[in-house]
């Protein structure tokens, strides 16, 4: 079908593993922008993002392209690689 268009949004939640406070507030400002560079990475769009000491918030438009499920294991993944590379909790950060 000739110029048809899609748009896809989505809200995800990601909560930390047994809802602890382990995102630290002073630096959230620094997940957020690693957050919305895999988004950005994956060529998709971030129209909103929050983090709460025990979650995180995203609101994303996607393109029909993109399996979702790959677009959320990417980001839990290296976000949570992420924290843990910094050391930003003591033990591991799921």
């Amino acid at each position: 079908m000739a110029n048809t268009y899609s748009q896809i949004y989505i809200h995800i939640v990601f909560s930390v593993q047994g809802r602890q406070n382990l995102i630290p507030k002073d630096k959230k400002e620094e997940l957020h922008q690693y957050m919305t560079g895999i988004i950005r990475n994956k060529e998709q769009k971030l129209l909103a993002i929050n983090c709460m000491p025990d979650h995180v918030h995203l609101f994303i438009s996607t393109k029909p392209d993109i399996a979702l499920s790959n677009l959320v294991r990417d980001i839990k993944n290296n976000s949570s690689k992420f924290i843990n590379e910094r050391n930003w909790v003591r033990g591991k950060f799921r």
